[in-house]
C-alpha cells in the first residue's frame, strides 16, 4: 500500500486522495508521434486514487505487463468542488501546482485499443501516477505559460509548456466537471508532450519545474507480487 499524501510547499495537505483525471492528446507534436488523431475535444480518462505513489527516490515498475512508457505531465491539486463550473471557478479552485508520470504500459494499451476496449488496464495500474509535491499557484505568475522538464540520466528528455497545450488548464477544467465532480483532493492531469518513451532499469529521471520544483528518482524492475 502506498503511503502517499498530498504536501504543498513541503507540508502535507490536509485533503483525501481522490482520483486523477488525465487528458490525453493535448500537445500536437505528442498526437503526431503516436500516430493518433487530433481531438475536438479533451479526451479523458481516469486513474484511481491507488495509482498514487510518491515521486522521490525510487521508483518501483511491474515488469509483467510489457513495456512502460514514461509521460511527463503538469499535475493540479483541486482544493474546492468543482460541477458545471465556470472559467473563474476553476482556476480558483486550484491550490496546487505539481508533476506527474503518467506510467503507462504501451504494449498492453496498443492490444486494448486494438481490440476497441477500454484503456485502464495499461493506465490505471497500482504506482502508475507518481507524483511530486505540489507548489502553490501563487508562486506563478500565469498558469497558461508554465516550463517543465523530464531529465533521464541526464539528458533531457520531455520538454513541454502549458502554453502549447491545445486545451487550456481552465477549459480542461469547465470541460471535465461538465461529467465529473470535481471534488477535493482530486488531481488533474493535463497531458504530455512529445518525446515518450521506455523506462529501463536503473534510469535516473529527473522532473523540474525550472527555478520551482525539482524532483528525482532512479527506476527499478520487479516482476509480480513485492
Amino acid at each position: 500500500m502506498s503511503n502517499y499524501r498530498h504536501k504543498i510547499n513541503d507540508k502535507c495537505a490536509p485533503l483525501p486522495l481522490g482520483k486523477i483525471i488525465c487528458v490525453g492528446r493535448n500537445f500536437s507534436e505528442h498526437i503526431s508521434e503516436l500516430g493518433n488523431c487530433f481531438p475536438e475535444s479533451p479526451v479523458l480518462f481516469l486513474k484511481p486514487s491507488t495509482s498514487l505513489v510518491e515521486l522521490d527516490g525510487q521508483l518501483k515498475i511491474d515488469s509483467s505487463f510489457g513495456a512502460c512508457h514514461f509521460e511527463t505531465e503538469l499535475a493540479l491539486l483541486i482544493g474546492k468542488e468543482l460541477k458545471n463550473c465556470s472559467e473563474d471557478e476553476a482556476m480558483k479552485a486550484i491550490i496546487g501546482i505539481g508533476l506527474s508520470l503518467d506510467l503507462t504500459y504501451r504494449d498492453l494499451q496498443n492490444k486494448l485499443k486494438s481490440e476497441g476496449l477500454p484503456w485502464e488496464k495499461s493506465k490505471g495500474f497500482d504506482g502508475s501516477c507518481p507524483t511530486t509535491n505540489f507548489i502553490s499557484p501563487n508562486h506563478f505568475t500565469n498558469l497558461n505559460n508554465i516550463q517543465f522538464k523530464l531529465f533521464i540520466n541526464g539528458k533531457e528528455r520531455q520538454r513541454g509548456d502549458t502554453s502549447a497545450m491545445i486545451f487550456r488548464i481552465d477549459e480542461i477544467l469547465c470541460y471535465a466537471s461538465k461529467y465529473f465532480s470535481i471534488l477535493p483532493g482530486d488531481l488533474v492531469l493535463t497531458g504530455t508532450p512529445f518525446g515518450v518513451g521506455a523506462l529501463t532499469s536503473n534510469d535516473e529521471l529527473r522532473l523540474e519545474i525550472p527555478n520551482l520544483l525539482n524532483a528525482s528518482a532512479k527506476v527499478s524492475f520487479f516482476k509480480g507480487k513485492q
